[in-house]
């Protein structure tokens, strides 16, 4: 059989469509990710004991568990107890806390980076303990973070793929119906691939601008 990518013409608004659904995911769960992470990693840091401990635990959990195995515990798992949630929110929620979890460690890795003078001089000048972190520490950790939680946005991107699995229309799930119908899997395959990679330049474009903006600022 000859390869004829004519076939994907037909296709090509769902594809896009897929494509849209793939990075708005891409945007809702890696902004979660980016919040959720930083205030897990500043409670863990800061945080009483009490606090401090099960969100190390939490860093761990989801570190240490398959995105796969989270997924299905919230889409399947979560209804066997009475709680529905609809698959778009459960990819989305899946996905931003499992990269949550890597995220926070970087941030907590990020502020335990940053020199402890500053801590000192800032208490110098008046600060207290609240203050401190506030205007010195956190911002300085933020910058440090960003270029590793900018290419984990990049993996959570790739991993959207995952997502199929519980019937989100997204580009590799509207690809595969595609192909259900033509018979024609390396056409559409390659074409997801080339989606996955015109976004994913698009998204190292914007990250490097935003990480040259950061480290003038630093």
């Amino acid at each position: 059989m000859t390869l004829d990518f004519g076939v994907i013409i037909p296709y090509w608004p769902v594809i896009l469509q897929g494509l849209g659904w793939t990075v708005l995911v891409t945007v809702l769960a890696g902004t979660l990710s980016i919040v959720l992470g930083t205030g897990i990693a500043l409670t863990a840091q800061y945080g009483a004991a009490a606090f401090s401990v099960p969100m190390r635990a939490i860093i761990f959990l989801f570190m240490a568990t398959p995105l796969l195995l989270q997924l299905y515990l919230l889409y399947y798992g979560l209804s066997q107890i009475g709680i529905m949630l609809p698959a778009f929110w459960t990819g989305v929620a899946g996905l931003g806390v499992h990269y949550a979890a890597y995220n926070a460690d970087i941030v907590r890795t990020s502020l335990q980076a940053v020199d402890p003078g500053q801590t000192e001089a800032a208490r110098t000048l008046g600060f207290g303990r609240w203050a401190t972190p506030r205007h010195f520490i956190v911002p300085q950790a933020l910058l440090i973070a960003f270029p590793s939680v900018g290419n984990n946005c990049i993996i959570l991107l790739k991993d959207t793929a995952v997502l199929s699995v519980i019937g989100i229309t997204e580009l590799v799930l509207e690809s595969q119906r595609a192909i259900s119908e033509t018979y024609r899997p390396f056409e559409f395959y390659f074409t997801a691939a080339v989606c996955y990679y015109v976004v994913n330049l698009v998204m190292e474009w914007l990250l490097a601008g935003a990480a040259r903006r950061a480290e003038e600022i630093r």
